[in-house]
């Protein structure tokens, strides 16, 4: 199911099909840095991640990660929303492989993405967590209009900057 469309992208819900992209994706250095190791070490390992993570939270939260998908059907990356028990809203989340960081598609995808939040899911507020050292995420929050609004710690005991956007009164 497409959920957004730009000029030069889509963002779709994953399928299982996607699993050879998604375990490239979790895998790159910069996942592993700043987001984490999900310990999916094959592409049979990352068809279950799909159903199990990415899926079931479709289902469970009528929202997730979705697949950013350019015009001639090349997986770049993802963008979407976590539905975290350790915050208390909707946090938005977003990875690209290396080949296709800085040349704006976590903007354009990031701006889709919020865009959908408000107009159909009816969200009034979403949150970002960053590592303290991921300057790039934290830029691109920035020109998403998200503000710091402090730290937070992991379930894993790491300090994370925590990051607000309230949706002005459309």
């Amino acid at each position: 199911m497409n959920i957004a469309k730009t000029e030069r992208l889509t963002l779709r819900e994953l399928k299982s099909n996607d699993a050879e992209f998604i375990f490239r994706l979790l895998n790159t250095p910069k996942f592993l840095k700043y987001i984490g190791d999900r310990g999916v070490r094959s592409v049979e390992q990352a068809a279950d991640f799909i159903e199990s993570r990415y899926r079931q939270s479709y289902t469970e939260n009528g929202y997730g990660l979705y697949c950013v998908e350019l015009a001639d059907g090349v997986k770049a990356g993802l963008c979407g929303f976590v539905r975290r028990e350790t915050l208390p809203a909707p946090d938005i989340g977003f990875a690209f492989l290396p080949e296709f960081e800085g040349i704006g598609l976590g903007s354009e995808s990031a701006h889709a993405v919020m865009r959908y939040g408000r107009e159909k899911l009816g969200f009034d507020r979403v949150l970002a967590i960053t590592t303290l050292d991921n300057d790039a995420s934290t830029s691109l929050l920035q020109k998403l209009g998200f503000t710091k609004s402090g730290t937070t710690e992991s379930p894993e005991g790491e300090t994370l900057n925590l990051f607000e956007f309230h949706y002005s009164g459309e």
